[in-house]
């Protein structure tokens, strides 16, 4: 067993390597390494911008200013944290900061988009479906909230400071999503 755990570890530090070396060639400008990296991390920052945004166009079109700015910013990670962490949060604030720039079109799409997700979810039939359903219904502000913290695990303070609002507000604002989503959902 001891063996195996040698074996693990030896992996990791390889993978740990492995991604240091690849981040650092994209640093230097190297286009095939940024499209490994694209590759690498392309499903787990759309999924995020599709949980924040609960639209496939908006998720999609984040998700791709995401990894413009990557290109961009990529000489901002000095590698004090895990990329995918560091990533994570340049994702959060990229969408957020996209949605803000959206915010009209969103308001105006928003109701279509929603009523062929409840549509979509109630085919489906199953619960994960129908809170995502509606977790897709809140208003933006406590979507984004319940998302961060419930799902992402988010501290308000962080939210906070992402969102540009008071702590208090965040709390609101979470307080409102799950209140929403008891009474949609039939738990109150």
């Amino acid at each position: 067993m001891n063996t195996q755990g040698n074996i693990v570890s030896a992996e990791s530090a390889f993978a740990q390597k492995s991604e240091m070396d690849l981040i650092k060639a994209v640093q230097e400008g190297d286009k095939k390494a940024y499209q490994k990296l694209y590759q690498t991390y392309i499903g787990q920052v759309y999924g995020l911008c599709f949980r924040l945004t609960s639209d496939k166009s908006l998720a999609e079109d984040a998700a791709q200013e995401v990894f413009i700015q990557l290109w961009r910013k990529i000489g901002n990670f000095k590698g004090d944290s895990k990329f995918s962490t560091w990533l994570h949060t340049v994702t959060s604030n990229i969408t957020i900061s996209y949605l803000r720039k959206q915010r009209g079109w969103v308001q105006r799409m928003f109701n279509i988009e929603d009523s062929e997700a409840m549509n979509f979810s109630a085919d489906q039939g199953t619960d994960l479906s129908e809170l995502e359903a509606h977790v897709a219904r809140l208003p933006e502000r406590a979507r984004i909230v319940f998302v961060l913290h419930a799902i992402e695990g988010y501290r308000h303070e962080d939210i906070a400071d992402m969102m540009k609002m008071a702590v208090g507000s965040s709390k609101a604002q979470f307080h409102r999503a799950k209140q929403l989503l008891k009474e949609w959902m039939g738990y109150e």
